[in-house]
């Protein structure tokens, strides 16, 4: 069940010298609820971890989490929260009991050895306990941070990227884990991903961020059915002459391109396709390929900037040393 305001978020903004990360940002999160922030790397959704976390400073603006203030409050916001972070930070020469006794240690965790055996039960990692972490998979790995964050029972969980580089089965049992600590624990979950399918399953809320904007912001279902029904993909010999033959012919849809796919959606997909290949076909436009599905949160991010969130992957900060760049070339 949804609670009060437990994330808070109004016009915070963080800036790198002329490069603004960041922008303004207005959010709020209900206690309980799982939330997403969705876009691709060099969006923002990292920065605005870090500034939740307190790691990174805001150059303006404000956050409360757990009704205490990101700058002025940092103990108590520490205190309040768990994080896993996008890059692996266990120590791998400690067991994985031994990365959860230092962890417990720190955050003074009454009858630890009860904790940490609960923790390794829930993430599967009871019978790995004296196992050197250096050893274990990628995804194991991923459960033991899990179980570090939950260790001293936070208010707020922030996952960064929590599936980043893991095999399809895996991601799946992550997915697993935090949906069964949500519905038992009741703990607040804030994501970050750019895998819209993950969004999807896991998010009761999502905000759709790109150049450190929130672009939309609603339930994945309801962004979805924004769109239509049914979404044609066509892979054309040339997406801006399609274009103008949908326009020219006031076709009643939603369209963007990117280099030479450009998507549709319509509400009556089965019956459009076969005019728009024979209109494609009849003005010289070579349809190469063309697939029919229905609407998802990766067209949702197409709809609303023109590109898929693919486009830009990699890691955060170097997209965002590339849109410094860019950005510097154009002065």
């Amino acid at each position: 069940m949804m609670g009060s305001t437990i994330v808070e978020i109004r016009s915070l903004t963080k800036r790198f010298g002329k490069l603004t990360a960041v922008d303004a940002m207005n959010l709020d999160i209900q206690e309980g609820e799982i939330f997403g922030l969705l876009g691709p790397n060099g969006a923002g959704k990292t920065t605005t971890i870090s500034m939740l976390s307190t790691t990174l400073a805001p150059t303006s603006g404000k956050a409360l989490v757990a009704r205490h203030d990101v700058v002025r409050e940092q103990d108590a916001v520490r205190g309040a929260i768990g994080i896993v972070f996008q890059g692996q930070s266990l120590d791998t020469e400690l067991t994985a009991y031994e990365n959860l006794d230092f962890h417990a240690r720190l955050y003074a965790v009454g009858d630890k050895e009860t904790r940490i055996k609960e923790m390794l039960e829930l993430v599967g990692l009871h019978k790995n306990r004296d196992t050197l972490v250096k050893n274990f998979s990628g995804g194991m790995k991923r459960r033991l941070e899990i179980a570090r964050g939950l260790l001293h029972k936070p208010k707020v969980l922030f996952l960064d990227e929590p599936t980043l580089g893991l095999d399809p089965q895996t991601r799946r049992h992550i997915w697993e884990y935090v949906k069964r600590i949500n519905r038992e624990d009741g703990v607040t979950i804030l994501l970050t991903t750019h895998y819209m399918e993950e969004a999807d399953y896991l998010c009761g809320g999502v905000a759709i961020i790109d150049y450190g904007r929130i672009i939309s912001l609603d339930e994945p279902q309801k962004l979805k059915s924004r769109l239509g029904e049914t979404v044609l993909d066509f892979h054309v010999s040339d997406a801006d002459a399609f274009c103008g033959l949908l326009k020219k012919n006031k076709c009643k849809t939603k369209k963007s391109a990117v280099g030479g796919r450009v998507q549709v959606v319509s509400s009556d997909g089965e019956e459009l396709l076969p005019k728009l290949v024979s209109l494609a076909e009849r003005n010289g436009v070579q349809v190469k390929g063309v697939s029919m599905h229905s609407s998802t949160l990766e067209d949702v991010f197409m709809q609303l900037t023109g590109r898929t969130i693919r486009d830009e992957a990699g890691n955060e900060k170097e997209t965002l040393r590339q849109r410094f760049r860019a950005m510097e070339a154009k002065r």
